[in-house]
């Protein structure tokens, strides 16, 4: 199985999202390539940083009030939950869906990173979002960010 390797391709031009993705995709070669003794805890690595990674886009999205919010936040948690399903059956004597869920998560991520992240990145470049303090350098462009349909709880997220 081919591996996500990190490129060019997956810049987005937010420096704190670029590191946390490159990292991400580190980390997703480190479960990849591990020996059967490493792999429960690489994959327990993973698992911290994308529940850090995607903790700190929820925390963005929510703090800069972005229209496609629950969307994007509702992908992070059903990745998770699969993360998480992945490890107990590990554990209950599955050895390999560790490895195919880091196959797959790459696959994922590429789509995710170009579509949600993408999208998200944009938004906070357009109102200053400062992720270092937090702050909203250009508060007149979030007072214009219209409201997507995605937005709102209720409605269907589309799937990227």
């Amino acid at each position: 199985m081919a591996q996500l390797q990190w490129s060019e391709n997956l810049v987005l031009g937010m420096p704190q999202v670029d590191q946390t993705h490159q990292e991400f995709v580190a980390l997703l070669a480190t479960v990849a390539s591990a020996t059967e003794a490493q792999l429960r805890t690489l994959y327990l690595e993973l698992l911290a940083h994308t529940k850090v990674h995607f903790g700190m886009e929820d925390q963005w999205m929510q703090a800069t009030e972005f229209a496609s919010f629950h969307c994007h936040s509702m992908q992070h948690t059903m990745v998770l939950d699969v993360m998480q399903q992945a490890l107990d059956r590990y554990d209950e004597g599955d050895l390999e869906v560790l490895r195919v869920v880091a196959h797959e998560l790459g696959l994922w991520f590429e789509h995710h990173a170009d579509a949600m992240d993408a999208a998200l990145v944009g938004h906070l470049q357009k109102i200053g979002f400062d992720a270092t303090t937090g702050r909203i350098n250009n508060p007149e462009a979030l007072a214009r960010a219209s409201k997507a349909a995605c937005g709102e709880p209720d409605h269907a997220c589309a799937s990227a």
